[in-house]
């Protein structure tokens, strides 16, 4: 059975699109492996900087946090109340 030229294009057009599909993904796992080839573990010192200033970003966010609380409970029971 011969396959016309019509059925031969799709089949083309239809690996060409399979390839641009899988392109992206191989980039990106290329770069993610150049990336993490590059990466080194943090020593102590820098390990307690990146500590310290992410416990002072929770700090800061649970203070916050809490402030919004405090200023929605009266507001809320002078709406609802």
């Amino acid at each position: 059975r011969r396959r016309g030229k019509r059925g031969e294009r799709k089949r083309m057009e239809a690996a060409e699109a399979g390839i641009e599909a899988v392109s992206p993904l191989k980039e990106f796992a290329l770069d993610s492996y150049r990336l993490v080839r590059r990466c080194t573990k943090p020593d102590r010192k820098e390990f307690g900087k990146i500590a310290t200033a992410t416990a002072i970003g929770f700090a800061i966010m649970g203070v916050i946090g809490f402030a919004v609380r405090l200023i929605h409970i009266p507001i809320n029971n002078i709406l609802i109340g």
